[in-house]
C-alpha cells in the first residue's frame, strides 16, 4: 500500500479566525527530531492557526543533518517550504505547502531578544518546543533566557499560557529528570517524544505524526494526525494505518 499524506491545503481546510493575530509559538531546539517539528507546524497551519517560529542555532545543524535543508534567516520562507514539504522518510515534495499557509508564519531569529514573543504583552496563545533538547530543558527550567527560544518559554510560563515541552533524549540523566519535574511544577506539559503503535502505524510518518498529534492534544489544537483509541482491541491490525489513504 502506498503512503499518501493528506493534503492540508484542501478547500475545506479551516481558515484563520477574524480579529487580532494570536499565534502559537513553535520553538525548535537542537535535539534530533526535526520531523516532529515539521509535523506540528503543518498541522497548526492546516488548523488555520497563525504560527511564530523560532529556530535555535543548534537546531539548524540538526536540521541540515537530518533533512539536508540549510535554514537561513534571509531565505527562511524558501527553506521552510522545503522543510515542511519533506516527509519523515526523507522524500522531498511529500506534502504540499501553500502560499496562504506560509503567509501565516512569522519567523524570529533566535538571537533577537527584542522580538515580539520575548514580551508578556505579545498576544501569543502559547508555545510548543518540538523537539526539546536537554540543554533547552535546563535553560528553561533555570530561567536562563540565553536566546529567544528560552526567553519565550519563560514568558509563556510566567503568563500562565500553555507550554508543551516535547523532550527528545534517551536515557535521561538525574539532573534532567529534576529539571523536567521543575517544568511540570511550573505549569508546563512535559511530553516525551515517544510514539505509540496502537494507532496502526504502517509508515515512519505515522509514528512522527502520533508524537506531533499528542503535542497538539496537550495544547488543545484540533487535528487528524493519528487514529484515537476507542476501546476496541485489535482494531489497528484489522484496518489500514492512519498514513494509508
Amino acid at each position: 500500500m502506498e503512503f499518501t499524506p493528506s493534503d492540508t491545503s484542501s478547500p475545506g481546510a479551516p481558515q484563520p479566525a477574524p480579529g487580532p493575530r494570536r499565534p502559537w509559538v513553535v520553538g525548535v531546539s537542537g535535539a534530533s527530531g526535526t520531523p516532529f517539528a515539521a509535523s506540528v507546524l503543518r498541522a497548526l497551519l492546516a488548523a488555520g492557526e497563525a504560527v511564530d517560529l523560532v529556530v535555535s542555532r543548534a537546531s539548524r545543524l540538526t536540521l541540515l543533518d537530518e533533512t539536508g535543508v540549510a535554514f537561513r534567516d534571509a531565505h527562511w520562507q524558501v527553506d521552510l517550504r522545503q522543510w515542511l514539504a519533506r516527509g519523515a522518510d526523507g522524500s522531498p515534495e511529500t506534502f504540499r505547502v501553500t502560499e496562504a499557509e506560509l503567509a501565516r508564519v512569522r519567523y524570529w531569529p533566535a538571537g533577537d531578544l527584542a522580538a515580539g514573543p520575548s514580551s508578556g504583552s505579545y498576544p501569543a496563545k502559547g508555545m510548543l518546543i518540538v523537539p526539546a533538547s536537554t540543554a533547552c530543558v535546563a535553560g528553561v527550567a533555570l530561567g536562563l533566557s540565553k536566546d529567544l527560544l528560552q526567553r519565550t518559554a519563560s514568558v509563556t510560563l510566567k503568563e500562565r499560557r500553555p507550554l508543551v515541552v516535547a523532550v527528545r533524549e534517551t536515557p535521561l540523566s538525574g539532573p534532567t529528570l529534576k529539571q523536567l519535574v521543575a517544568l511540570d511544577e511550573a505549569g508546563a506539559v512535559v511530553l516525551p517524544a515517544s510514539p505509540a503503535f496502537y494507532a496502526g502505524a504502517t509508515h515512519i510518518q505515522d509514528l512522527v505524526d502520533f508524537v506531533a498529534g499528542r503535542a497538539l492534544d496537550a495544547a488543545g489544537v484540533p487535528h487528524g494526525l493519528y487514529r484515537r483509541w476507542e476501546g476496541e482491541l485489535g482494531r489497528a491490525s484489522r484496518e489500514e494505518g492512519p498514513g494509508v489513504r
